[in-house]
């Protein structure tokens, strides 16, 4: 595919040339040329991408008449399913902006979400209805009479005319190291060259059948997975929850040829003592990416299906999805590697004074394209530490050898990445600060073998009756599961601090490797 210097947002970047003017005129042309292809694979349900796209313009028609409009913010609540699909793409027909909430998400964090980007209503599943703020002015829940009777409605004709490449497509809140979430702004031309730099890299088509294992609420679920087989007319299999026999099982049946997931999902996959016996013969590219990789569990899984290539990746929201990804194929010779960067991106290796590194030299990678985002929704001053030069900082360490293939050294020392999952410390440190009887609270990571990391939990406390279940529950009420600590080590004494009174982590990531003292879970 070609490409060409373009500007957009003040940026000049390389782009495709030949490519959609938006997501949802692309779609709806694929949707009409596959007809009675098969789309999304559910459980026992199969749809075809006639009976979706006429699903998907009936919801549409019944998200109109709720007053949603071209630009508005729909947040949607709901797991791997089909329904969590026709949502995205109802959303999408109408030129509204799609607003994810991870299904782990508690109260706090779901109204801030939903505050923050103004969204005007919420499709949620029932068992959501809990946690959401009473505030919220309409809602749709899946399963409810409401929602049948908006899928069979009468649908519009087509997408909304007049969405333009620059509008919003979706706002994904990735949490920051001020403690509070930012919504990354994607536009329909980040995630059309998102889709394509997939397509590209994997040389995917019709034929392809993808395993959606990864939430589809993170970049990597709705960009890396959903959006680009949709765009190619490829079939999605749709993992509920995942479990490592029924998502291999089901790869097996359903004869997929594409997944996408975090190192420790394959890890797990590793645990079945009959894994060389399934059939996955098809299966010609795993993905991966989120967490750095085991070698040994890179090796064993090549191992045992040697046709398959194992792929890594490496992006971020603010990239929509991949800004790296390994070429199918040169893996085994590079495992230190998360690949080159992709066709229309473009990676610099910065010193702390903004000047560029020589090949090979670590420094922090400075990231570009048109698939980055354009900033920060209702957020100037994080837009403005976060983008400088037309380039996204990424806060990781790396270097870009003479042949081009990208390495990561280290990551932002206060972000901890559980089975995939990104946590950041200000964020959980803001909550544990908020107990009644917490004097000072501090977060890291402690290495695990399975999952990446364990977040540890040091804190000072002035209440001696405050103890490690005491401090979970309260967690386990406030944010995602995921976040809640693994261990809580509490203690009377103070933290650690250096002559400038900031907190020595690096000293508590040496005591989480070897805990001692206090009282730990």
């Amino acid at each position: 595919m070609e490409t060409r210097s373009e500007l957009h947002w003040n940026r000049m970047q390389r782009c495709f040339a030949d490519r959609p003017a938006s997501i949802s005129a692309h779609l709806a042309g694929v949707f009409r040329a596959r007809g009675d292809a098969l789309a999304l694979v559910d459980g026992e349900a199969r749809v075809s991408f006639a009976a979706l796209d006429l699903q998907v313009r009936a919801l549409a028609a019944a998200l109109a008449r709720c007053g949603v409009t071209r630009g508005d913010r729909v947040a949607i609540m709901l797991g791997n399913d089909a329904d969590a699909i026709r949502a995205v793409l109802a959303v999408l027909w109408l030129g509204a902006v799609v607003v994810p909430v991870g299904t782990r998400s508690r109260a706090p964090e779901i109204a801030y979400l939903l505050g923050d980007a103004q969204a005007c209503l919420v499709i949620h599943a029932p068992e959501f209805r809990p946690e959401l703020p009473s505030s919220m002015p309409l809602a749709l829940e899946t399963g409810s009479s409401e929602w049948a009777a908006a899928l069979a409605g009468e649908p519009v004709a087509g997408p909304v005319d007049g969405v333009g490449e620059e509008d919003l497509f979706a706002i994904l809140y990735t949490s920051g190291t001020t403690g509070r979430p930012k919504g990354a702004m994607l536009t329909h031309l980040n995630v059309i060259h998102s889709s394509l730099h997939w397509i590209a890299a994997f040389e995917l088509g019709a034929a392809d059948r993808t395993l959606l294992c990864v939430p589809w609420t993170h970049v990597s679920g709705l960009c890396g997975v959903v959006m680009p087989f949709l765009h190619a007319g490829a079939t999605i299999v749709v993992l509920r929850e995942f479990d490592r026999r029924a998502a291999l099982e089901l790869a097996a049946r359903e004869a997929i040829t594409h997944a996408l997931m975090v190192p420790a999902m394959y890890g797990l996959c590793l645990l079945e003592p009959d894994l060389a016996a399934f059939a996955l013969g098809s299966w010609r590219i795993a993905a991966y990416g989120g967490a750095p990789m085991p070698d040994a569990t890179a090796g064993r899984f090549a191992k045992t299906f040697p046709s398959l290539a194992m792929c890594n990746c490496y992006g971020a929201t603010e990239t929509t999805s991949p800004a790296t990804i390994m070429p199918p194929g040169e893996a085994g010779e590079r495992l230190d590697s998360i690949g080159k960067v992709v066709r229309c991106g473009e990676i610099r290796v910065m010193d702390d004074a903004g000047r560029e590194v020589v090949a090979g030299q670590t420094g922090e990678l400075w990231i570009a394209g048109p698939m980055v985002v354009p900033g920060y929704w209702r957020n100037e001053a994080a837009t403005r530490a976060a983008f400088a030069g037309g380039f996204w900082k990424s806060g990781d360490i790396g270097s870009v050898d003479a042949q081009g293939y990208v390495r990561i050294a280290d990551r932002k020392k206060d972000m901890i990445i559980r089975g995939g999952f990104k946590i950041y410390s200000a964020e959980l440190e803001n909550v544990l600060a908020a107990i009644p009887g917490v004097v000072e609270a501090a977060v890291v990571g402690r290495p695990d073998s399975m999952m990446g990391e364990t977040v540890v939990a040091f804190l000072c406390v002035s209440d001696p009756g405050l103890d490690a279940p005491k401090v979970r529950k309260w967690c386990e009420t406030r944010v995602s599961d995921y976040k809640v600590p693994g261990e809580v080590v509490v203690s009377s004494d103070p933290l650690p601090r250096n002559a400038n009174g900031k907190i020595q982590k690096s000293d508590l990531r040496r005591r989480a490797a070897a805990p001692a003292g206090g009282v730990a879970i």
